[in-house]
């Protein structure tokens, strides 16, 4: 029985000596050596006591180690469990609690931070240093180079990642095998990936669109990614002409268009810049089209499906849209049970091998979005223009995609209630030139308390992500109410649309 994701993205790397990962001080590491890492790696984490269908968190700097990490762990049959690095201590103990995993894999200089969560939750901890080095990089030393890969089957699961829910309780989507290797199939195709594409890597891999879209792309079609370990406007100006193919969120996109280094003969060698993880303004559409002469290629994913629409490579990529769903998935619009028409709006729901298993311990919440016939209730809404084009004009749910993260209010209103003096709060996503949106916080103080908004925010900053942290708030009397008793976070956001402009 064969290892299903292992054997399509990393066993071909076997005997390339070509570059496989390209670094930003110009280290070259060619397939063959990459490869070779992911097995000292992954018996090493074997030696460390993973076995097969155990779960291995992660929260490192992005590097090479880090990427091989993820082959290592499939390589074992393990479940990969990314977290973003911006998480605290807090944040940690409740995924170590609820994911249990065997091992966590964390940067040394956190170590003191996490341990108290990982003893109590039974985690190993195996340190992994931004720069490569740590535990993992002494335990790999003087293992063997070459691993047989434990048997996984398509609907084996994959990874855990955990994307937040409305209540303030995050939910761990379950990825199979299939789940992961079909999605990256359908994009490489669909974008023209080959082995002769350069792309360059600026996004986190603790993202489903760092690690799942970009880097499964590339290693599927036995591209070299340009790895830099982040958003880094002067490197990716320096290395846009070495490459043909760009992945990014808006704010990647906006940035450089504020910088005069952007020309079109800068980027004459490129083929796609693709767009997704926030909406990209139209006006940023048209003006890289003025500038660059290439049209961004916007999609349309989730962390619990992947990507399910794409503009198309060939044709118009029209901006404002996510264009049609992928082959092999189905998109439909519905609205009270029944399909919408054309510039009808509705809720978008989605069904195809893309759509994942389900919320890890969370069987009800798992019903409530997953149909039993397969369909995912994504709890966007969208509509299709008379050309078939999907269009999406909200989200059901408040989600705030910031800087291409998601922030659900509600995780942040919860925080924000703890503070001495906070009566209530109500948490909105605004418009912003950089993000896409912005976290800002509406609060009420508690009578007789006169609230400081920043010394609220700064109260609260140890306890969030920063991409979760409100980039301002003011202080109300009270929320408006409608006659139901909720708060018209619409007319909230209506009043305040102007504040980051």
């Amino acid at each position: 029985m064969a290892n299903v994701l292992f054997d399509a993205l990393f066993a071909p790397l076997a005997g390339q000596e070509g570059d496989c990962l390209i670094l930003s001080d110009g280290t070259r590491i060619g397939g063959d050596a990459f490869l070779r890492m992911v097995a000292r790696q992954a018996h090493a984490l074997r030696a460390a006591g993973l076995v097969p269908g155990d779960r291995i968190a992660v929260q490192v700097g992005k590097s090479p180690e880090a990427l091989a990490a993820y082959g290592a762990a499939l390589a074992l049959g393990a479940v990969f469990l990314p977290l973003n690095t911006a998480y605290t201590s807090d944040e940690i103990d409740y995924f170590l609690g609820n994911a249990t995993p065997r091992i966590f894999l964390c940067d040394g200089a956190k170590v003191d931070a996490v341990r108290p969560a990982a003893l109590r939750h039974g985690a190993r901890i195996v340190t992994l240093n931004a720069d490569g080095s740590g535990e993992l990089r002494d335990l790999a030393a003087g293992q063997p180079d070459t691993i047989a890969p434990v048997p996984r089957g398509p609907e084996d699961l994959a990874a855990l990642l955990y994307t937040s829910g409305t209540t303030g309780r995050s939910k761990g989507a379950m990825l199979s095998h299939r789940n992961l290797l079909s999605n990256a199939q359908v994009l490489a195709d669909l974008w023209r990936f080959t082995d002769r594409d350069v792309l360059i890597h600026a996004l986190p891999i603790f993202h489903s669109h760092g690690l799942f879209v970009a880097s499964n792309v590339a290693l599927l079609s036995g591209a070299q990614m340009i790895v830099l370990p982040g958003y880094d406007q002067d490197a990716i100006l320096r290395v846009l002409p070495r490459a043909t193919a760009m992945m990014g969120v808006p704010t990647f996109y906006t940035r450089l268009l504020g910088d005069p280094r952007l020309t079109r003969d800068l980027v004459a060698g490129m083929r796609v810049f693709i767009s997704g993880s926030a909406p990209l303004l139209a006006e940023t559409h048209i003006e890289w089209e003025r500038r660059t002469g290439h049209r961004i290629l916007e999609r349309y994913g989730m962390t619990e499906t992947n990507m399910n629409t794409s503009n198309p490579y060939d044709g118009e990529r029209r901006a404002g849209t996510v264009g049609f769903p992928l082959p092999g998935v189905e998109l439909r619009i519905l609205s009270d049970g029944q399909e919408v028409g054309p510039g009808e709006v509705g809720g978008i729901e989605v069904r195809g091998p893309n759509v994942f298993q389900g919320y890890w311990q969370m069987p009800e919440k798992t019903a409530e979005e997953l149909r039993p016939d397969g369909w995912f209730i994504t709890g966007d809404l969208g509509m299709r223009d008379a050309e078939g084009y999907v269009h999406i004009v909200g989200r059901a749910k408040d989600l705030i995609i910031s800087g291409g993260f998601n922030v659900y209010p509600k995780e942040v209103e919860m925080v924000l209630d703890e503070v001495p003096g906070v009566l209530e709060s109500a948490v909105i996503g605004l418009p912003h030139p950089d993000f896409g949106e912005a976290v800002f916080a509406v609060l009420v103080p508690r009578p007789g308390v006169s609230l400081d908004p920043q010394a609220v925010l700064a109260a609260i900053a140890p306890r969030l992500a920063r991409f979760k942290q409100p980039k301002g708030a003011v202080v109300l009397d009270e929320l408006p109410r409608n006659t139901m008793g909720k708060v018209q976070k619409a007319l909230l956001r209506a009043t305040y649309s102007g504040r980051f402009s």
